[in-house]
């Protein structure tokens, strides 16, 4: 399959994307789907080389394409989420949901699986880049089984509150985490402020001393009775 330069560029751009994700995993924010992510990584690092130094560059961009149909409208939902733009969040969150749910769970199985699996086989006979091809596209697909479980769920909860709810990879975000000791700090300053303020005028009154307030009254209530 001659290989054109837009596609060795995209072929790039994609290899250096996942390979960036790979670094910046252990910087990112650890939810469940840790491990799976992962997997997903290197299994995508590796079709992508694996289809590039094969020849097969027209499974290879399919893949790579019904990958970042569903991406297109995931990155800018996470932009609108982090800005408070609800309403909007929302509504690209829905879109990216049936984008997802279409192009991993039935476009990618009937025509990339069906076509590498079973329609290969009455071309060439199996050797080894047909089984590990066909392995990688297979964990590819049970990790969309499972995200795709993720997003129902969220959908579902949509319908039924009106709102979409955190991420359902991780019960609390770090970012979460951060605000929550913020505020408990803030709270424990402002009770220790409190009960600073409460044992000065507790003081005040055991030496026999009258609050500012108190003294301001006696003072006008004196000056009257003059």
């Amino acid at each position: 399959q001659p290989l054109q330069p837009s596609l060795f560029w995209y072929y790039m751009l994609e290899l250096s994307f996942y390979w960036s994700l790979v670094f910046t995993l252990p910087f990112d924010v650890k939810r469940k789907d840790f491990k799976e992510q992962i997997v997903h990584h290197a299994a995508t690092i590796f079709l992508i080389s694996f289809s590039y130094c094969a020849n097969y560059i027209r499974i290879g961009t399919l893949v790579m394409v019904i990958h970042d149909a569903s991406d297109c409208f995931l990155e800018p939902t996470k932009i609108f989420n982090y800005m408070k733009w609800k309403k909007t969040c929302d509504s690209l969150f829905m879109i990216f949901s049936a984008v997802f749910l279409i192009s991993r769970l039935v476009i990618y199985p009937y025509t990339v699986l069906y076509n590498t699996y079973y329609y290969s086989m009455e071309i060439f006979q199996p050797f080894f880049g047909y089984y590990f091809v066909n392995a990688l596209l297979i964990i590819l697909q049970l990790l969309h089984v499972f995200w795709s479980c993720l997003i129902i769920h969220m959908v579902y909860k949509f319908i039924l509150q009106g709102t979409m709810e955190k991420d359902m990879r991780s019960d609390t975000e770090e970012s979460d985490k951060d605000e929550e000791r913020e505020k408990i700090t803030e709270k424990e300053k402002n009770g220790i402020t409190y009960f600073s303020n409460v044992t000065s005028n507790g003081y005040i009154q055991r030496n026999g001393s009258e609050p500012l307030d108190n003294r301001a009254h006696l003072a006008n209530g004196h000056a009257k009775q003059r």
